[in-house]
């Protein structure tokens, strides 16, 4: 099975939603799926950890990871995007540099 680097990007906001942006994940799967499923589990695992009082585990297989979790913020899963990595500046919108 071969497998694509793929972003998902994940809506967050402050729980009384005055700041918002976009947590990304990056790592390898084989749809956009496992991808979106792959995200999850990490966020989930480091923000368990974190209520636990343990640190957040690193980096796993493919290379999904989450470094660590922000009181206050909430993650919208449900608007959650993914799709092939292509550009480390995809969410912005934005090239802060020249090709």
């Amino acid at each position: 099975m071969h497998l694509e680097f793929y972003e998902v990007d994940v809506p967050i906001h402050t729980n009384d939603r005055a700041l918002h942006g976009v947590h990304v994940f990056t790592g390898k799967a084989s749809s956009v799926t496992e991808a979106l499923t792959r995200a999850h589990q990490v966020y989930d695992a480091a923000f368990a950890a974190q209520q636990a009082g343990l640190e957040v585990p690193g980096r796993q297989d493919g290379g999904w990871g989450a470094r660590g979790v922000r009181d206050g913020w909430e993650l919208d899963w449900a608007s959650a995007q993914a799709g092939r990595w292509f550009d480390p500046y995809s969410w912005t919108g934005e090239k802060p540099y020249e090709l």
